[in-house]
């Protein structure tokens, strides 16, 4: 299993079960036990109370607790709806992509328990654009597996509960993983973000109550439901509990997708999963929830990976991708890198994040090609702080710790970029007009 750290996988289990993702071999290992035991022994806010009893936190990034966001639900108001986010896009994240190929029945499962706890009838899975092969070959079959065995469509299991389940592709935008631009993509408007409040759980799909949750998050339902709360409560922490999918990239030996306790160490991840640093560099800085994260240095290895802890460490735990840095990387390519891709990402509905990106991404290049001075130095952490806590919605608040932190870790290289004596215009005056259209 490659993990000394958990007994089985909770999420993986097709690294223990052979062929998992075939109805037969998941039902032959507790596949559905836990909806049938919901269907015949509990009520659907007992399904509820025990994800509340769990701990279980959202593993798509923000870590609020699953069964207090689904106690947000109206229970008077009708239809409700849960949806899926598999917008998958955060450079360096790669889990969810595993569990719906290998794994998808376990996601089913804890999609239609979610339904039933809340009271809804229709769930969307919403994949990025990109996902279009793992939709067609794995996710649309399993789903088709489930219709036929009796677990989705009219009267499941013979009970009154009836649900269905659609599939449902984005266009590769980055701005659809916020939630609720992903619902205006649902209902094929411009993926753009709305006002928040109304919430989802209250105005939510077509304006009505709605749950969205990660992959991540409904799969961890099933064994949850099964085994109960105290069961979940023996992995992670007593404020983060369960297992988390770890997906570790950058300059490590053996990249990949990790499922560990939550409250394991950063050295444990890198070192005895990661097969340690290429060429037994050092390491230089961490990303641990990939581009939207702060850097945290090599002082900090020994963090445990929980959602307390990594907030205390100055950054945060977010979709636990580790971006890995060693001491050969250059620090100012690294954060121009992430900036480059925010900017592309930008929906453009608010300023600070369609300029701040777009003049960002224009002082790196002046640094990066030898025109910049002491004052663009500056000058990146003056447009940062502009748009500190000014954007609309998260996706130009994650730009900030990157940078931020990057200029804080690694000044000295970036001084060292800030040769030239006179002020220049960023970048040729052509890249001065541009649009969003």
């Amino acid at each position: 299993m490659g993990n000394e750290l958990i007994d089985k996988y909770v999420l993986f289990r097709h690294r223990d079960v052979e062929n998992i993702h075939q109805i037969e071999v998941y039902r032959a290992n507790d596949g559905y036990r836990a909806l049938e035991k919901a269907l015949k022994e509990m009520q659907p806010g007992d399904v509820t109370n025990v994800v509340k009893a769990s701990g279980l936190r959202g593993r798509g990034g923000a870590g609020f607790p699953a069964g207090v966001k689904w106690g947000f639900i109206p229970k008077d108001i009708y239809p409700k709806y849960v949806v899926v986010n598999a917008d998958e896009s955060e450079p360096g994240t790669f889990k969810d992509r595993e569990i719906m190929t290998y794994n998808p029945h376990q996601l089913i499962e804890g999609i239609i328990l979610t339904c039933y706890a809340v009271g809804a009838e229709t769930a969307y899975i919403y994949g990025r654009g990109e996902f279009a092969p793992v939709f067609r070959d794995h996710l649309q079959q399993a789903v088709a597996e489930a219709y036929r065995h009796g677990y989705l469509g009219r009267n499941i299991l013979g009970s009154e509960f009836s649900m269905e389940l659609h599939l449902h592709l984005g266009a590769g935008a980055y701005i659809c993983g916020e939630e609720t631009a992903l619902l205006s993509s649902l209902e094929g408007q411009m993926g753009q973000p709305r006002s928040r409040p109304p919430f989802p759980a209250v105005e939510g799909l077509y304006a009505k109550p709605t749950v969205i949750n990660n992959v991540e998050t409904l799969t961890n339902v099933p064994p949850i439901v099964l085994h109960g709360s105290d069961w979940y409560r023996q992995y992670g922490t007593e404020k983060s509990p369960g297992t988390k999918i770890f997906s570790l990239s950058g300059r490590v030996n053996k990249p990949g997708n990790y499922e560990l306790p939550l409250g394991t160490p950063i050295r444990y991840l890198i070192e005895e999963c990661g097969g340690g640093i290429i060429d037994g560099k050092a390491v230089k800085g961490i990303l641990p929830a990939g581009a939207s994260s702060a850097i945290i240095g090599p002082d900090k290895l020994d963090t445990t990976m929980d959602y307390e802890a990594m907030a205390a460490a100055g950054t945060m735990l977010g979709s636990a991708s580790f971006i890995i840095l060693d001491e050969t990387v250059d620090a100012v390519w690294a954060a121009e890198k992430n900036v480059k891709f925010f900017k592309h990402e930008s929906c453009g509905k608010c300023s600070p994040c369609r300029e701040g990106t777009f003049w960002l991404v224009n002082v790196f290049r002046k640094l990066r090609e030898g025109h910049g001075t002491k004052q663009d130095v500056e000058l990146l952490e003056t447009i940062i702080e502009q748009m500190k806590g000014n954007t609309f919605c998260l996706l130009g608040e994650f730009v900030v710790p990157g940078v931020r932190t990057s200029i804080d870790l690694f000044r000295d290289e970036y001084e060292a970029l800030a040769v030239a004596e006179e002020e220049t215009t960023p970048g040729p005056a052509k890249d001065l007009i541009h649009t969003f259209f």
